[in-house]
C-alpha cells in the first residue's frame, strides 16, 4: 500500500506516544522478550514511520527486555525452488555462481516489511549468521537469542526460535496474518514427519565466497491460519487489540509452539507417494 492510500485510510496520525500506550494496553511489559512480525502500512499513517514503531517498542520493553525480528533473505537460496517469481532454468547457474554471499551488515531483508528492515540497521542490534533465515535482536538477551543458528534446520533446536522458547518469550503480530508467524516452523520441526529438502546459499567461508548446501524442512505454511484459529479459540491465550488500523495479537510463544506440535501430529498422514 502506498503512502497516499495509507493517509486516505487513516482518520488521524499515530504518534510514538499513541503506540507506547497501545503496546502497554495490549500487555507488553518492561523486561519481556518478544518476537515481532509487522506491517507498517496496516497501522495507518505513523508520524516517523518505522523508526517510531521501533522506538515505541523499545521504550515499553526497556533495555532490560529483548526485541527480536525476522531478517530473512529468501533470494539467497536455491533458484530451482523459486516461485514468486520463478526464473528460467537457464538462469540458475548464473544465480548460483554470482549471488552475493550473506553478510549480516550488508545483506538486506526480503519480504519482512520496512519495520524489520530498519530494525536490522540500528545501533545495538545484532543479527544471526544464517544466510537465508536470520533474525535480529536488541536488548538484554539479544546475543543469547542469536548465538546459535545452525545452517541446516534453521528453524529447529539451534535457532533463535528455540532460544525464544527457552526464554519464555512472546510473539507480537502487528497487522499480519498467521502465515507470518515463524514460530510455527519450530512446531513443524518438533512434530516430525515432514520431508527434508536440499537448500543452498552463498556464504563467506574461510575468506572465500562459496555456494553451500544445507537441509531444511518442506513447510506446510498453508496450515498456519488453521493452527492459529484453533489456538485462539481453544486456548484463549491470544490477546487481541486494534492499534491504529491494525489488528494486533500478543501470545506466549511456548504455548503456541506446544499447541501447534500436537495439532500437527493429529493430522492424517498423506497417501503414499505424496
Amino acid at each position: 500500500m502506498n503512502e497516499k492510500a495509507v493517509v486516505e485510510k487513516s482518520t488521524h496520525p499515530l504518534s510514538g506516544e499513541n503506540l507506547v500506550a497501545a503496546w502497554n494496553a495490549l500487555g507488553l511489559r518492561p523486561g519481556a522478550t518478544v518476537l515481532v512480525h509487522s506491517s507498517l502500512s496496516s497501522l495507518g499513517w505513523v508520524c516517523g514511520g518505522a523508526v517510531t514503531v521501533i522506538q515505541s517498542l523499545m521504550e515499553v520493553l526497556t533495555p532490560e527486555g529483548t526485541l527480536v525480528m525476522p531478517a530473512h533473505t529468501a533470494e539467497n537460496s536455491e533458484p530451482s525452488y523459486w516461485c514468486n517469481p520463478a526464473v528460467p532454468r537457464s538462469w540458475w547457474p548464473t544465480i548460483r555462481d554470482s549471488m552475493p554471499p550473506f553478510d549480516p551488515q550488508w545483506t538486506p531483508t526480503r519480504g519482512m516489511g520496512v519495520v524489520a528492515e530498519v530494525f536490522r540497521t540500528l545501533p545495538g542490534v545484532v543479527r544471526s549468521q544464517h544466510p537465508m533465515s536470520s533474525f535480529c535482536a536488541w536488548g538484554k538477551c539479544a546475543r543469547e537469542m542469536i548465538a546459535q543458528h545452525s545452517l541446516s534446520h534453521p528453524f529447529g533446536e539451534q535457532s533463535p526460535l528455540s532460544a525464544l522458547y527457552k526464554n519464555d518469550g512472546l510473539v507480537l503480530m502487528v497487522g499480519v496474518d498467521w502465515n507470518s508467524n515463524t514460530s510455527l516452523h519450530l512446531a513443524e520441526e518438533r512434530a516430525g514427519g515432514y520431508n527434508e529438502i536440499n537448500q543452498a546459499s552463498a556464504i563467506w567461508q574461510q575468506g572465500q565466497r562459496k555456494w553451500v548446501g544445507f537441509v531444511e524442512l518442506e513447510s506446510k505454511a498453508e496450515l498456519f491460519p488453521l493452527i492459529g484459529r484453533d489456538f485462539e479459540t481453544q486456548t484463549h491465550q491470544v490477546i487481541t487489540r486494534q492499534v491504529g488500523l491494525a489488528p494486533c495479537r500478543l501470545m506466549p510463544q511456548r504455548s503456541l509452539v506446544d499447541f501447534a506440535v500436537e495439532w500437527i501430529r493429529r493430522q492424517p498422514s498423506p497417501p503414499p507417494g505424496r
